[in-house]
């Protein structure tokens, strides 16, 4: 592989991530098709149940692709779904070579894309840049192999850890920009999920709003159902859906807020309250194959214990509140011992004028030390 490559499948990646939040629960896919050393095509995966990002690079052809080399960040597909194999679109049209960055976990596809190709005579060169490529697809990774929603905590606190002042006031602890980050992350998960404590104390609508993104399918965990039928979230049922997950059941206003359009899911654990583990098993079932938790301390505790937490983004401000009263992102009775907390690996750093924005992966979440 040489410069010339890197800077065609770069383009590729480019190209993938204009699909993000559109695409869900299918990967997000860019490709470039390259002939005598010239992009004569180029696409990406634009819209859930679109045409793949090869069969839009080869629509976007400016000349024939015969004897051409295609760049594609994911392994392009080798069945029948909502739209046909892209390895026939590619033979067809008679494409040399196909330069792949990742490896499509999906078991339909798997290694089958490429062997494909090569049995029909293509030049198949695999996992180049395959970090990057990766890097694109966590989610869609996660849940093709777990069949459960990616799940990123997110929160917003100041230099001495609170998200909140001790009079509960928390608007606004970060800047205009960060809090604008936050709405094209809204855009990029299929499901935002807050506690009833939320709803309660500050009616949000946990909608996007950005033009020209969409808003996500808000999940509401309320162990005893007590959601107001007048908050922003249940008047709002009819244009962005929402689910309340509960333990405690209460049938009459369960009723009444199936009858707003609200979809009402019971997972009770042994003490009544909502089990985020079955809840999880549930939304993924349903083709949700992402959440952005935006959870109070409470509920940020309890999804920690749980183990379902992939991911954190932590928006912190050149702030300090201080207060004894004051929220923090994570209370319950936490870990015991340091060596049962949770465990993260750093990522990436993002300065947004005067905020941060720093970016964890989960390496060991120490299901159900906390609180214990």
């Amino acid at each position: 592989m040489d410069k010339a490559d890197r800077v065609y499948m770069e383009r590729a990646i480019e190209l993938a991530k204009r699909g993000r939040g559109w695409t869900n629960p299918n990967p997000i896919v860019g490709a470039v098709i390259v002939k005598n050393g010239r992009i004569i095509g180029e696409g990406y995966h634009a819209r859930y149940g679109g045409l793949h990002g090869e069969r839009e690079a080869i629509r976007a052809l400016t000349e024939p692709a015969e004897g051409a080399d295609m760049y594609v960040t994911l392994e392009p597909c080798c069945h029948y779904g909502k739209t046909p194999p892209c390895t026939e679109a590619i033979l067809e049209h008679k494409i040399k070579r196909v330069i792949i960055g990742s490896r499509d976990p999906n078991p339909m596809v798997a290694g089958k894309g490429a062997e494909c190709l090569r049995k029909a005579g293509v030049i198949v060169e695999a996992d180049f840049l395959r970090e990057e490529c990766d890097q694109l697809n966590r989610v869609f990774f996660h849940y093709i192999t777990t069949k459960l929603p990616y799940v990123v905590m997110k929160y917003a606190m100041t230099l001495d850890g609170k998200i909140a002042t001790c009079t509960g006031a928390s608007k606004w602890i970060t800047g205009e920009e960060a809090r604008g980050m936050v709405q094209r992350m809204r855009h990029e998960y299929m499901g935002i999920m807050v506690g009833i404590g939320t709803v309660l104390a500050d009616d949000p609508m946990l909608n996007v709003r950005e033009e020209g993104r969409k808003s996500p399918i808000r999940i509401i965990c309320d162990s005893r159902l007590r959601i107001p039928l007048d908050s922003r979230i249940c008047r709002t049922a009819g244009q962005y859906p929402v689910i309340v997950a509960c333990g405690t059941g209460d049938s009459e206003k369960e009723k009444q807020l199936i009858d707003m359009g609200i979809q009402v899911i019971s997972v009770p654990d042994s003490q009544g309250r909502v089990d985020l583990g079955k809840l999880m098993f549930l939304l993924g079932g349903q083709g949700i194959d992402s959440i952005l938790l935006e959870g109070g301390g409470e509920l940020n505790e309890s999804a920690l214990a749980a183990g379902i937490v992939q991911e954190v983004k932590v928006f912190v401000a050149p702030k300090i509140f201080g207060g004894r009263e004051a929220k923090s992102p994570v209370t319950g009775l936490g870990a015991a011992l340091p060596e049962e907390a949770a465990r993260l690996a750093l990522e990436n750093v993002v300065r947004i004028r005067e905020d941060l924005l720093l970016e964890y992966k989960v390496i060991h979440a120490n299901q159900g030390s906390f609180g214990k």
